[in-house]
């Protein structure tokens, strides 16, 4: 087995069926597998996993119920992977044509891989393009110390040695568990690749609430990341511009009305609030401050 897609799943019915659709179409001349983890689903997911048992050679359907999270799920994926180049895929996303066949071929020259990201084929609501760009031309990059690049969870691939070294995602992350694996990764000195012929199409939350939970969630997790290597770096001007975005976000919930980019927004303002507070940090905001764009363009070198 050359690779194994691991989908980790919870409540997913809606969605499931299109990214599994999308890997049933794809076609690579190396023998790969599909494994979806099932973290607990209490609707119908697991029986539409079941139901795309024979439409690939090698298939499987795991339970991962015994712990909540993504992370658990995708430890349990790689512990029973037959292959030993693994790649991530989400159960609400959607792979795109040789989307398989870009990736396998990526693992003949990296043991660490990012795949390219589309926001507008699946986002078509009004403001739930709240999220783009992120990811469509190149590696995304910290915009706080250490200034590392990362990659989303979706279209990650990693040997099972570089796995194993690291000891699996960390299953007390709530959220940002990629960026944390990707961090951590990168400590060993093994580089991320981006692979721009691997492409899939994200979903956003097509929800005011869903955006709203996204964006506080991300905040509160990316402070905890800044706190936890930063080391004796720090972000210019944080307070200030910490306390103008508060300004900026309140004006324009006033000016307009409430759609999926703003809940984001004021999300993102809470999810500061809360990481200041339930990690005694200074909140990981956004600055214009961008020492690492030297090395955006070096790292572009590498990519294919």
């Amino acid at each position: 087995m050359r690779l194994s897609v691991i989908i980790p799943c919870y409540n997913a019915e809606d969605t499931l069926a299109s990214q599994l659709e999308a890997l049933a179409n794809q076609s690579w001349d190396e023998p790969w597998e599909v494994l979806v983890v099932d973290n607990g689903s209490t609707d119908r997911s697991r029986e539409i996993a079941h139901e795309y048992q024979n439409k690939f050679d090698h298939y499987q359907v795991v339970d991962a119920s015994e712990k909540q999270g993504a992370s658990h799920a995708r430890n349990v994926g790689v512990t029973l992977a037959k292959a030993e180049a693994v790649v991530f895929c989400d159960a609400d996303d959607v792979v795109a044509e040789g989307w398989v066949a870009a990736i396998g071929r990526a693992f003949e020259k990296y043991e660490f891989v990012a795949s390219r990201f589309d926001f507008d084929k699946l986002n078509t609501n009004t403001g739930q393009d709240y999220i783009s760009g992120n990811q469509t031309a190149g590696l995304q990059q910290l915009w706080y110390p250490p200034y590392a690049y990362h990659t989303g969870g979706c279209g990650m691939g990693v040997t099972k040695r570089i796995h194993q070294q690291v000891q699996g995602f960390d299953e007390d992350l709530l959220r940002l568990q990629d960026t944390d694996y990707c961090l951590r990764i990168q400590q060993l000195g093994v580089k991320l690749q981006f692979v721009s012929d691997a492409l899939i199409y994200i979903r956003n939350r097509p929800s005011t609430k869903g955006a709203y939970f996204q964006g506080r969630t991300w905040a509160k997790y990316n402070t905890l990341l800044y706190k936890k290597y930063r080391g004796d770096q720090k972000i210019p001007n944080l307070w200030k511009q910490y306390w103008k975005d508060w300004y900026r976000v309140l004006r324009q919930g006033i000016r307009q009305r409430e759609t999926p980019r703003w809940a984001f927004r004021f999300g993102w303002q809470i999810g500061l609030l809360q990481g200041i507070v339930t990690y005694r940090s200074a909140p990981a905001v956004v600055t214009n401050y961008k020492p690492h764009l030297v090395q955006r363009k070096q790292a572009e070198v590498t990519t294919q």
